[in-house]
């Protein structure tokens, strides 16, 4: 049986790792009035230290801990990437619906365990792409769906950031995951899936750094119908950071940085601006993910239309085969 909220509107959150995105969400949970119960760390120490300038109640010094406090509904998993199927795992074990950050897992194989599990149980699990949810993102698709750019040929984006340079830090770690393609490429990726549909065919090309992981990738997918997308994300350097969607009669236009709230151009087949959404979003708008979880245990749903499970396996997919065809492989695989 599903477990529910105690109340509606009143679901408890806990936070799995305090590292710089859980800080993000935290906050922004906070500022739109919901409900952080706890935070679970590795030591007590820094999950004390996580919590009290956020007022959390509670603080536990494992992740067993966390995932057993009965306040706690739903649990938030924050860690790095290689570790995400074991914590997503180990609180459905405990009865806790999961939003689990991008990537989902690390590869196809641990999505299906983890997606496997929560049905198993009837408990939520869901993908932390926060951009699919954001305001800017809705208009895109309602866009597309009334035919306002006609058929939809092609999209690309590109997500580059300058990121550490240190050999030691996790984003440059093939041990935990790290490189251009699960931190930052899974954004334009998952972006083409939700617009595009399913992938039938992945052209990649990548550079390497000096610990093995990817700094740069480029991608080109056609997908079921004959559109095409193409990517490119690097942690090496920042670029321009837009994004841009053309169809037969008119284009979309994405501001920087296209991933996070920002303005949106829908342009006709003539060039002619015809119409702007640009709608402020306070904090990081990662809130509007959480509403989403919030709104699905209230109506005692489990999947998502917005990021459903069938999507999470879809982009692992693809980002499975963009790294067998970089040749990128993580120890253990």
């Amino acid at each position: 049986m599903t477990p529910s909220p105690r109340s509606e509107g009143a679901v408890g959150w806990g936070i799995l790792a305090t590292g710089g995105i859980a800080r993000t969400f935290a906050q922004d949970l906070l500022d739109h009035g919901h409900r952080v119960e706890a935070v679970g760390s590795r030591s007590v120490e820094s999950a004390a230290a996580f919590a009290s300038p956020y007022g959390i109640p509670r603080s536990h010094g494992s992740y067993e801990a966390l995932v057993g406090d009965p306040r706690v509904d739903v649990v938030y998993v924050a860690t790095p990437h290689n570790l995400h199927a074991d914590n997503a795992l180990l609180a459905l074990r405990a009865g806790k619906h999961v939003l689990v950050e991008k990537p989902f897992t690390q590869n196809v194989a641990q999505a299906r365990e983890v997606i496997d599990c929560a049905a198993r149980s009837g408990l939520l699990v869901m993908e932390a792409m926060w951009t699919r949810f954001l305001p800017h993102m809705e208009q895109i698709r309602a866009w597309v769906a009334a035919g306002r750019i006609g058929e939809v040929r092609s999209l690309h984006a590109d997500h580059t950031q300058r990121l550490p340079l240190d050999d030691r830090h996790r984003l440059n770690d093939p041990a935990l995951a790290g490189g251009a393609l699960l931190d930052l490429g899974v954004y334009p990726i998952s972006f083409a899936h939700d617009l595009l549909g399913p992938v039938e065919h992945v052209q990649a090309r990548a550079t390497f750094k000096s610990t093995g992981v990817d700094g740069s990738v480029a991608t080109i997918l056609q997908h079921v119908g004959g559109a095409l997308s193409t990517s490119y994300s690097s942690s090496e350097f920042r670029g321009p950071n837009r994004a841009s969607v053309l169809g037969s009669a008119g284009r979309i236009e994405i501001d920087a940085t296209w991933y996070a709230p920002t303005r949106v151009v829908l342009h006709d087949v003539d060039d002619q601006a015809i119409d702007v959404f640009d709608e402020p979003v306070t904090g990081r708008g990662m809130q509007f993910q959480a509403a989403e979880v919030e709104r699905l245990l209230g109506a005692g749903e489990t999947a998502s239309s917005v990021m459903s499970p069938a999507d999470c396996l879809a982009v692992m997919s693809t980002l499975d085969v963009v790294r067998a065809s970089i040749g990128l492989r993580y120890p253990g695989e």
